[in-house]
């Protein structure tokens, strides 16, 4: 018993574990190393045969109780009872409900658990549409209506597949009760797991006489209007769920939901970082010296806004509870970041070019065009020399 791993070290779990966390961390470990994820390695083998020996310890209350206290001696032969070797493993009860799970999501199947909740009702899958906004729908909301595709109960049938004057028929392959058990022989005996019945999909039931309309399947596809109302704040990727617009709920179960899909245009002007949005207005060299009053565009429309005289080019303003409202609540809104930019004319007529060379003058500055005109001169009467 000296060469024998401690079993808590063995799970990986501290001598404080409660049993969930004993059993939860055996499940992972026995998927690791079972045989049958691991053909032919002798190693894994063995490694999840100690784990199945430290949790059938560890998950009887009076088998850890006399471990903690005595620790493997407890179980040498003489002692007071173990599991007596890996061939002595008692596999019932919660060992074999653990079991099942193993297995079943190695061969894709589930517990006997798993399979009843698979015979149940069910929600239907959802279903997706998109739909493109403006910009401005993003930010003040907008109703939409879209012309889907959906399935309806077939009117001839009333849902349940057979041609009228028929019935459906209990399942041949599970005899009614839509799922299916398979046993497979392992190291630890006959293990049992329940999957879905392949044949009837869990209904249970096998339609002889398929009605024609519906093809047996109960439903038939309609086109409809479907209105969307998409909310203040939405944004490109985002979606609208609409409850029971999707497909067709099984075993009586409820329908699944519409998920509308939303891409938001760009604006030309507007650019949209979240619930604020950033743009750029342009200013004159004479309102950015001397200060003036100008419009900027917002979404909601434009708005007069003082400058400062000496404003510089690229200097950033804020406009407060001007930008995106927010999905949880459409009156807090963010911000409007907006770049003030200094632009140059282009073209000027003479009379503006004279007033600028005296502007030139007035501040101290040498007229560009007069000293660009004696360096010319005197180039010229250089060159003539």
């Amino acid at each position: 018993m000296a060469d024998k791993r401690d079993y808590y070290e063995v799970l990986g779990v501290d001598r404080s574990a409660s049993e969930a966390d004993i059993k939860r961390a055996y499940r992972k470990v026995a998927k690791k190393y079972h045989p049958d994820m691991n053909p032919g390695d002798k190693v894994a083998e063995e490694k999840f045969k100690e784990a199945s020996e430290a949790y059938e310890v560890l998950s009887d209350p009076e088998k850890r109780q006399k471990y903690d206290q005595f620790g493997h001696a407890a179980f040498e032969q003489g002692g007071t009872g173990g599991p007596g070797g890996f061939g002595g493993f008692d596999f019932s009860g919660d060992m074999g409900d653990i079991f099942g799970d193993i297995f079943g999501d190695i061969f894709g199947g589930g517990g006997r658990r798993g399979g009843s909740q698979r015979n149940g009702p069910r929600q239907g899958a959802n279903l997706r549409a998109a739909v493109r906004i403006t910009f401005d729908d993003a930010i003040r909301g907008v109703e939409k209506e879209l012309n889907i595709a959906l399935k309806e109960t077939c009117k001839k049938c009333h849902g349940n597949g057979a041609e009228p004057g028929t019935s459906p028929e209990n399942c041949p392959h599970c005899n009614g009760t839509g799922q299916v058990v398979y046993t497979q022989q392992s190291m630890f005996g006959t293990v049992r797991n329940v999957q879905t019945c392949p044949d009837c999909q869990g209904t249970g039931q096998f339609i002889r006489h398929k009605c024609k309309d519906c093809q047996g399947t109960g439903f038939v596809k309609v086109r409809k209007n479907i209105k969307v109302s998409i909310p203040p704040g939405i944004d490109t990727g985002q979606s609208v769920r609409i409850r029971e617009k999707g497909e067709p709920g099984i075993n009586g179960g409820p329908r699944g939901d519409l998920l509308v899909n939303v891409t938001v245009a760009r604006h030309p002007k507007f650019q949209r970082q979240e619930y604020d949005i950033y743009s750029t207005e342009p200013i004159t060299f004479a309102q950015a010296a001397l200060g003036a009053t100008i419009k900027i565009d917002t979404v909601d429309g434009p708005m007069d806004y003082t400058i400062r005289p000496g404003t510089q080019t690229d200097t950033k303003i804020r406009l407060k509870n001007k930008g995106v409202p927010t999905l949880r609540n459409s009156n807090v809104r963010g911000s409007h970041y907006v770049t003030l930019v200094v632009q140059v004319p282009e073209r000027m007529t003479e009379a503006q070019k004279e007033a600028l060379r005296a502007y030139q003058e007035a501040m101290g500055e040498n007229s560009g065009k007069k000293d660009s005109d004696k360096n010319n001169n005197k180039g010229f009467f250089k060159k003539k020399k």
